[in-house]
């Protein structure tokens, strides 16, 4: 029977151990901690929820794809590689649906415990290896929300909405108008134009009217 080889450094896997119930946590077992180590992952993980700004975000359980490369340094853990994730909204204009992916390029290093890095840092200021784990969730989370536009726009020269009608611009005739009355003689011109509209119409000899022909 052939001896069964061992993997190569910087293999692919789209099945790395990672612990029960989170895919988002990776175990480090079969990186180690030689440095020089690389383990590639490739994973399509659910997003969890609140991933978003006020009118887009990723909606909750959507997939999120992850093509990164775990490489073990001196100090840790250093990730790199790509995420993609889909994100559905709301024009700030105009209000209509938006649907967009996002390609992010992402590096970040996890430090060890005791190194360097991790005792020169603040608590806020670098991600941590815990234990043999990462948790990648955190730093996908940080790159897709602070990525997300505050603004988003359906088109980037979207018109908005009429302030009259309230229709959208962009599918109105470009000759669109709305007739504006200057609001001091607004009651004027409704005063007048009820009692032209509300006079009955004079007959001859109705008493009361004035009739050239009485005098």
């Amino acid at each position: 029977m052939p001896a069964v080889q061992p993997p190569r450094s910087g293999a692919a896997s789209t099945d790395a151990r990672r612990p029960a119930g989170n895919p988002w946590r990776v175990e480090l077992r079969e990186l180690g901690r030689r440095a020089g180590s690389m383990h590639e992952l490739e994973r399509t993980v659910p997003a969890p929820a609140d991933w978003r700004v006020e009118l887009i975000g990723v909606p909750e359980g959507a997939p999120v794809s992850l093509r990164l490369r775990l490489e073990s340094v001196m100090e840790g853990v250093l990730v790199s590689g790509e995420v993609e994730a889909p994100v559905t909204g709301s024009c700030a204009r105009c209000l209509e649906p938006i649907e967009d992916i996002l390609e992010l390029d992402v590096q970040e290093l996890f430090a060890y415990e005791g190194s360097t890095t991790e005792a020169t840092s603040e608590e806020d200021e670098v991600r941590r290896v815990e234990g043999e784990v990462i948790d990648l969730e955190p730093m996908v989370r940080d790159l897709v929300v602070l990525s997300l536009p505050l603004a988003p726009t359906c088109t980037e020269d979207c018109a908005g909405l009429c302030v009259d009608c309230g229709q959208r611009l962009d599918d109105l005739p470009a000759d669109h108008t709305h007739e504006v009355l200057d609001p001091r003689w607004a009651g004027l011109a409704q005063r007048f134009g009820a009692s032209q509209t509300d006079r009955p119409a004079s007959e001859p000899g109705t008493p009361g009217t004035d009739n050239p022909e009485e005098n």
